[in-house]
């Protein structure tokens, strides 16, 4: 996009929009006690989405707080960027969490059977970084976090995304009330749906991962039909919400760094993106809560350590939270 614009000779363009970038320096947090950091041309990027109620998010309820992350996937991109596979790892799910640094550098202690996103919560995205390296033994290469507002704010740009329901979703909480069939979300509504889960299924975090994972497949195949390139106020617009939308890793906090890491991901279309569940079942201690299905979830990391498909018989058998197909 940059490019593009900077063809035009808008300079101060550029400077505006790296000025919303603000990143967070994950390496120099976490020390050299991480994987180790294999260069095979693949890249792992953990993608989350902040549920903190802070300023403009204050409108989603009160900030009692901390934030958590209310959405976690590892992005696994293959060599050769021409594929990638998807990792979802539900919040609820409870793991042994490392212990770590928060930003502050006070020190985090180990917990075991915490729930995953309180990762972010005591000790920020790089609790969260070591956490899912801990669990994966894969280094994340990047990171990337979005929040409530940024995400409306980009959707809207983009002129909403276009999704089909086949079933009602109605949820009071999220003011969603969607009958069956097909509708251009508007951010509001496409917030309200990749964050219910009552509304769906058996009302579980596995169901609204379902939701999540369909949403992503339907904004990627609008954002290439959308025909940014030939219209520059839209171009702008969307570079605008993009990167006021996020907060990447320290690597990725400056139009030129964040520009090459995109150029090197434009070849993969929704049709080449493979998403899948964290293998899990529901905890016998606590229903409301999941737990890895610890060979299952073996088969998942050690595909993506080794740059290759992720077998289905890693995710047969595994609790999935029955809201799949009710949205394509």
């Amino acid at each position: 996009m940059l490019l593009v614009l900077g063809g035009a000779g808008l300079g101060y363009v550029y400077l505006k929009l790296d000025g919303n970038l603000k990143g967070v320096d994950i390496n120099a947090q976490l020390g050299k006690e991480r994987p180790d950091n294999v260069d095979n041309g693949s890249l792992d990027i953990l993608v989350l989405g902040s549920d903190s109620r802070s300023g403009d998010n204050g409108a989603y309820g009160k900030d009692e707080g901390g934030a958590r992350s209310d959405t976690a996937m590892v992005v696994h991109v293959y060599e050769g960027h021409k594929k990638a596979s998807v990792v979802s790892i539900p919040r609820d799910t409870l793991v042994d969490r490392p212990a770590c640094t928060d930003a502050k550098g006070t020190a985090v202690p180990a917990e075991r059977r915490a729930m995953f996103n309180t990762a972010y919560e005591v000790g920020g995205p790089a609790c969260a970084v070591k956490t899912v390296e801990s669990m994966s033994g894969i280094r994340m290469d990047h990171y990337i976090e979005v929040d409530f507002t940024g995400f409306k704010k980009l959707i809207d740009e983009l002129g909403g995304v276009e999704i089909t329901t086949t079933q009602a979703i109605k949820d009071p909480k999220s003011h969603l009330d969607l009958p069956p069939g097909t509708h251009t979300l508007d951010g509001e509504q496409s917030l309200g749906l990749v964050r219910t889960r009552k509304s769906v299924g058996d009302g579980s975090d596995l169901g609204r991962i379902q939701l999540q994972q369909a949403f992503i497949k339907a904004f990627m195949n609008q954002v290439k039909d959308v025909g940014v390139f030939s219209n520059p106020a839209k171009l702008y617009g969307l570079a605008d919400a993009a990167t006021k939308a996020i907060t990447p890793d320290s690597e990725l906090d400056s139009v030129q760094e964040l520009t090459g890491f995109a150029k090197g991901l434009a070849g993969i279309g929704a049709q080449n993106v493979h998403m899948v569940t964290l293998p899990v079942e529901y905890d016998p201690r606590d229903p409301n809560r999941v737990v890895p299905l610890e060979a299952q979830a073996a088969q998942v990391w050690k595909a993506l350590k080794g740059d290759l498909p992720i077998p289905a018989s890693a995710t047969e058998g595994t609790a999935t939270g029955k809201a799949g197909g009710v949205v394509r």
